[in-house]
C-alpha cells in the first residue's frame, strides 16, 4: 500500500490549538479535583482533540501528468454524473458531483490549470449535500476559471454539517492542476462543470482522491 506524508491543514490551526489547551486544562482539573482518579474529562477532551487532528489532516498527493486531464477536486464519492443543471457555463455541458463525508480529507485541490476569473461566495441553507437542490440552495462558493479549454467551473457546497467554506485564491491568480486551494469543514460536496467533449474516467459510486484521481479527459486536443 502506498503511504502519503501527512501534514495538518493550516485552516485547522486555531481549533487544534484550542482543543489541545482543553486537554491540558482537563488533565490539570482532574488532578486537582479528583487526584487523577476522574479520567472521564481528560478522556473526552483527548478524543475530541484526536478527532479534530484527524479531520484536518492534509496528506501529500501525487498529481498525474497530462495536459488534457481533469483531476478530482475533493476526496469522496461520485454521487452524480449527468447533464449539468444550473450550470454557470454556456453551453451547460456535464456535471460531476463528489460527496465528502466527515471522515474524508476535506482539503480541496484545483481540478485543472488556469486563471481564476471569479470566485463568488453565496449564503444559503445547509441541507444534506446529497439532495439535488443543495447545489444552488445551500451556501456555496462558485469558481469560474479561464483555461486552455475555455471557461470551466466548479462549486464548493456546504452540507448539513458544514459551516465554513474556504477558497484561498483570488481573481487573477493562476492555478496548477492538483494545487491546494482551500477546505470545507465537516461534510460537504464539490460539483464540477465540464463541457461535453470531456470523457469521464470514473463511474457513479466510485471513490475518488483529490489531486490524484483523473475524473476525465478532453477528447479533441
Amino acid at each position: 500500500m502506498r503511504m502519503h506524508k501527512v501534514s495538518l491543514a493550516p485552516e485547522g490551526g486555531r481549533i487544534i490549538t484550542i482543543s489541545a489547551i482543553l486537554v491540558v486544562v482537563a488533565v490539570i482539573f482532574s488532578l486537582l479535583t479528583f487526584g487523577g482518579r476522574g479520567l472521564w474529562l481528560p478522556a473526552i477532551t483527548s478524543i475530541w482533540f484526536l478527532a479534530v487532528v484527524y479531520f484536518f489532516r492534509d496528506p501529500m498527493r501525487t498529481i498525474p501528468k497530462g495536459e488534457n486531464i481533469v483531476v478530482s477536486p475533493a476526496d469522496g464519492k461520485i454521487i452524480a454524473l449527468d447533464h449539468a443543471l444550473n450550470s454557470p457555463l454556456s453551453p451547460s455541458g456535464q456535471r460531476v458531483s463528489i460527496f465528502m463525508s466527515p471522515l474524508n480529507v476535506h482539503v480541496n485541490r484545483a481540478p485543472f490549470s488556469g486563471t481564476v476569473i471569479r470566485a463568488e461566495h453565496r449564503l444559503g441553507s445547509f441541507k444534506s449535500a446529497f439532495k439535488p437542490a443543495a447545489a444552488m440552495e445551500n451556501e456555496h462558493t462558485e469558481i469560474i476559471m479561464d483555461t486552455s479549454f475555455g471557461e470551466l467551473a466548479f462549486r464548493q457546497i456546504a452540507g448539513f454539517l458544514a459551516r465554513r467554506i474556504v477558497f484561498h485564491p483570488e481573481s487573477g491568480d493562476a492555478l496548477s492542476t492538483g494545487e491546494r486551494i482551500g477546505i470545507i469543514r465537516f461534510g460537504s460536496r464539490v460539483d464540477l462543470f465540464l463541457p461535453d467533449n470531456v470523457r469521464f474516467r470514473v463511474n457513479l459510486g466510485d471513490k475518488v482522491t483529490a489531486g490524484e484521481t483523473i475524473i476525465g479527459e478532453f477528447t479533441n486536443v
